[in-house]
């Protein structure tokens, strides 16, 4: 064997273990890699409240006991530059410290608005409609007055509004809950009417605030869930109703040549055994059927006095309106 082949063999033999042990090295001095980060999730459900802020502070009530009218807003800082007051802006109040108040203390502003009269329940003198405008504190007392500054405002307060102890009001916590039966039968228990909703409104939703005929006197207390519902076949805002059960012979997409007549595939039902009597109507038709109803929604009640109580919507399946039916769950 000639010693250049020699070399190159055994050359190449005694390469062959360096290059192994510097690969070796490095891949010892190379940084250990980073753990891969792992997402915790915490599946614990946190109760929340079913109303907050407005909806639970301003959301009003339907009083029929006499409120205490001895304390009020009797003037402001700036009442000669404007005649409503909101969040930030100074007020005097007649209560002082010869009526035992103090710096920081924290009153709720009201305005019963007047006696409520509806249509849509049974019960007498339900009382009159109190609207909760906001929250003041005490700032700086004197001796037969006060500064108070508005601490939260729901609507503008006027000169006049009254001043009552702040309630401690709580939500109720949000249930979890199962998806909303839409064909639940009636639970026999204690039933009224939505007869008006927070601002005047007429058409209802989630998150509205609404006042019903249920109250103490009632057994209803804070956090019970009611059913909102409606008697099938009523509560339309248009009565577009047909005379005839089924019928489109009149309907105006057919041509007079081929037009199908009293056996078209939408021709309305002909009454007696022998089909020789008159049309079937939609009255007839539904005459002797037991009380259906159509499910609305659902709503939680926030508040409770002698003879209502406030409550807000908290699923909706429907259009809701003022008139439509509650039921205890």
């Amino acid at each position: 064997m000639s010693f250049q082949k020699f070399y190159t063999t055994f050359g190449l033999f005694l390469t062959v273990p360096v290059i192994f042990t510097a690969t070796a090295f490095a891949q010892n001095q190379r940084p250990a890699p980073k753990p891969t980060p792992t997402m915790v999730i915490d599946r614990e459900v946190k109760p929340v409240p079913v109303a907050a802020g407005n909806n639970l502070f301003c959301a009003g009530y339907v009083e029929s006991a006499p409120v205490n009218t001895a304390n009020k807003v009797i003037g402001a800082q700036d009442e000669k530059d404007q005649h409503t007051f909101t969040e930030g802006n100074y007020i005097y109040v007649n209560v002082g410290a010869n009526r035992g108040a103090k710096a920081g203390d924290m009153y709720s502003v009201i305005r019963p608005r007047g006696k409520v009269e509806t249509r849509w329940t049974k019960k007498k003198n339900l009382g009159f409609y109190v609207q909760e405008v906001g929250a003041v504190e005490l700032v700086a007392v004197k001796n037969d007055y006060s500064v108070a500054r508005v601490k939260t405002s729901c609507e503008s307060m006027l000169l006049g509004d009254l001043l009552q102890p702040l309630p401690d009001r709580v939500s109720p916590v949000s249930k979890q809950r199962a998806e909303m039966d839409l064909f639940a039968d009636s639970t026999g228990k204690s039933s009224g009417k939505i007869f008006m909703a927070r601002d005047g409104q007429e058409l209802l939703a989630s998150e509205t605030v609404v006042y019903i005929d249920l109250g103490a006197e009632d057994n209803v207390s804070i956090g019970d869930y009611l059913t909102i519902y409606r008697r099938l076949g009523t509560g339309n805002i248009i009565d577009s109703e047909p005379q005839e059960s089924v019928s489109a012979r009149d309907e105006g997409f057919q041509s007079d040549e081929y037009r199908g007549g009293k056996f078209s595939n939408q021709a309305a039902r002909k009454s007696g055994d022998t089909a020789r009597g008159r049309v079937v109507t939609t009255k007839e038709a539904k005459k002797g059927r037991p009380a259906l109803r159509r499910v609305l929604g659902e709503m939680v009640i926030l508040n409770v006095r002698q003879r209502t109580a406030t409550a807000i919507i908290t699923r909706s399946a429907s259009e809701i309106h003022t008139g439509d039916s509650v039921e205890l769950q």
